[in-house]
């Protein structure tokens, strides 16, 4: 099947259900999605190759932005064309925003939620269940030379210890697998299924369909406004994003509390919990931000919609720009023997990432106190959440002895998450 074309062995009617279960269940952050869609996609549905998808991670991983929603939407393009990516991305971010939605409006009405706290805590270790099945299988089918091991466990090292930016480890694992190459065995090169024309078309449609609400609210509102405000500084967000949302999750808090004043530190770290808890990317927590600031500054409930609607067009719009643009081109880049090699190198570097987000996951579920330190993380042991582990026992019998799939898993997890907490009292 060439690159965009349409799959004649699977029906657009056929892959909506299939993307609709994959944004309902996307809990867990990029670890827990990618996890997911692995299991779906490649195991579940074969409508991509472990290669392929590798192939289309490790791009995705490149480009700024929610790297498991990119991910969704190139898939969604190989099968269906840009119908099918729209359709696959949207569908991986709807369900989620509009959990985001309800919950914002009741947080900005009534406060905190600990029933929907207490739900999703049994969520949350079905979760880490999925992700480290998810890690051992991938690193499995990875990992194949003792150098590969090596990028692995370096990328783990100076992401978890060294704090080191996402695309710095990622430039080096590439320039890594640059070095080993050999351009002896020459691959022959993947058609592209595009001209130049076309991709600056389609660039410039996305851009049009990015920019313009932006143009909207500057024009008519001002630069002072908070709806202009959030539409310029989520845009920039959107751009800067590289190695998902946890890269730039200090920079946003800092200027939304800080500079903007449109939450309080307090308020954004329940936003974060949300947004953690809930299906969708992680950088939804972006449209909690947004609502409260037009909440808070741009007239009550309506002003709150508005605003987390243009954050969430503003947030999105680019990683559709950059997917649909690029899209035509993952598959040749795989077919240059020396790229080919660096992005088999950034294949055994994710899997170091996919295990830093894990262990980074794993803390945070199981300890209440968590602290970030020079090298690494540190723990209160003393803080060990004793309904988390008891839940964590529960969703691996459930996945790895009894195997009743995600679904199921995380629905039981979740009511006895419930059970455990307001009726035990655990």
């Amino acid at each position: 099947m060439k690159a965009g074309s349409k799959d004649k062995s699977v029906s657009f009617k056929d892959t909506l259900p299939v993307w609709l279960k994959i944004g309902l269940l996307s809990f867990g952050g990029p670890a827990g999605q990618i996890a997911l869609m692995h299991r779906i996609i490649v195991d579940e549905r074969r409508w991509l190759t472990e290669a392929q998808y590798l192939h289309s991670l490790n791009f995705c991983m490149l480009l700024p932005g929610p790297e498991a929603m990119q991910l969704a939407t190139y898939a969604g393009w190989r099968l269906q064309g840009w119908r099918g990516g729209l359709v696959a991305g949207l569908l991986f971010v709807i369900p989620g925003s509009l959990v985001i939605l309800c919950l914002s409006v009741l947080y900005a009405l009534y406060g905190k939620l600990p029933l929907v706290t207490s739900l999703f805590v049994g969520v949350k270790a079905a979760v880490l269940a999925i992700v480290v099945e998810a890690l051992l299988r991938v690193a499995r089918r990875s990992l194949k030379t003792k150098l590969d091991w090596s990028v692995a466990a370096a990328a783990f090292a100076a992401l978890f210890f060294l704090h080191l930016p996402f695309p710095i480890v990622i430039l080096v694992a590439a320039l890594v697998g640059l070095v080993r190459s050999s351009t002896a065995s020459q691959a022959e090169a993947a058609a592209i299924t595009t001209s130049w024309r076309s991709t600056m078309a389609t660039a410039a449609v996305w851009l049009i369909i990015w920019l313009v609400p932006v143009a909207v609210c500057l024009l008519t509102l001002g630069t002072d406004h908070v709806l202009s405000q959030a539409a310029l500084f989520f845009s920039k967000l959107a751009v800067v994003t590289f190695g998902g949302a946890y890269a730039v999750l200090a920079y946003m808090a800092q200027q939304a509390v800080e500079v903007h004043g449109w939450l309080s530190a307090g308020e954004m770290i329940d936003g974060l919990g949300l947004a953690e808890t809930t299906p969708g990317p992680l950088i939804l927590v972006t449209e909690f931000v947004g609502f409260l600031a037009g909440y808070r500054f741009a007239g009550g409930l309506t002003g709150g919609l508005a605003a987390a609607l243009l954050t969430l067009w503003v947030t999105f719009a680019p990683s559709f720009l950059m997917i649909f643009t690029a899209a035509p081109y993952i598959e040749r880049l795989h077919s240059i023997p020396r790229l080919a090699s660096a992005l088999s190198a950034i294949t055994a570097a994710v899997v170091g990432v996919i295990l830093n987000l894990t262990v980074w996951f794993a803390v945070h579920v199981l300890f209440s106190k968590v602290e970030t330190l020079p090298l690494g993380l540190t723990v209160d042991f003393a803080s060990v959440s004793s309904v988390s582990i008891i839940l964590l026992i529960l969703a691996s019998v459930l996945l790895f002895w009894a195997h009743l799939g995600v679904v199921r898993t995380l629905a039981i997890c979740a009511v006895a998450g419930l059970v455990l907490i307001n009726v035990a009292g655990v």
